[in-house]
């Protein structure tokens, strides 16, 4: 079976996301579009402030948590911003249902699974017939995880620091590989 489910993983501060982000760069400069959302780290000085949340197509914002945010379900320091994460987050994995070749999430992790909305899309996405291409994080257990992993149309990559490098080439040559086996059918 083509997989279709591309989910990275790995410890914190490995470069999941960076990783995710030259996937997409790639598969864009290849013509396909690619929709959804990412999350960053933002700092202040030597301090991690929060992580915000960008629309890869219409390149909107917002804070998923942040250090003096009071008010959300809080994980850690943070307190989750659930209104960025439905209003930008969950309407860019929308958007990118809709509208786009492929469907970016980042991440499948414990302050996003606070939001029924994002479990919901992030859900319709694993079942559409677009490719999906998903940071999980790597020990919260959850329904939605599970079902991303057990999927016979998923692959699972760890990202180490050793092989960081080579898993782009490897998720964007299986991303290549997809699009091509759509073509043939």
């Amino acid at each position: 079976m083509q997989k279709r489910i591309l989910l990275i993983t790995g410890v914190p501060g490995v470069g999941k996301t960076t990783l995710l982000v030259k996937v997409i760069d790639a598969l864009n400069a290849k013509g396909i579009s690619v929709g959804g959302m990412v999350s960053r780290e933002v700092r202040e000085g030597n301090t991690r402030a929060g992580f915000e949340i960008i629309d890869l197509i219409n390149d909107r914002s917002g804070w998923l948590s942040n250090v003096n945010q009071k008010m959300g379900p809080q994980v850690g320091k943070y307190h989750v911003n659930l209104q960025d994460l439905d209003n930008i987050g969950v309407r860019a994995i929308e958007e990118a249902i809709e509208k786009c070749s492929a469907v970016a999430i980042d991440e499948i992790g414990p302050m996003e699974l606070f939001s029924q909305k994002f479990k919901l899309t992030t859900k319709k996405a694993l079942e559409s017939q677009k490719l999906v291409i998903a940071v999980v994080h790597l020990k919260t257990k959850d329904a939605l995880i599970s079902f991303a992993k057990q999927r016979q149309d998923s692959m699972l990559f760890t990202v180490t620091i050793p092989n960081r490098e080579n898993l782009a080439e490897q998720l964007k040559n299986q991303a290549l590989l997809f699009f091509s086996s759509q073509q043939v059918m």
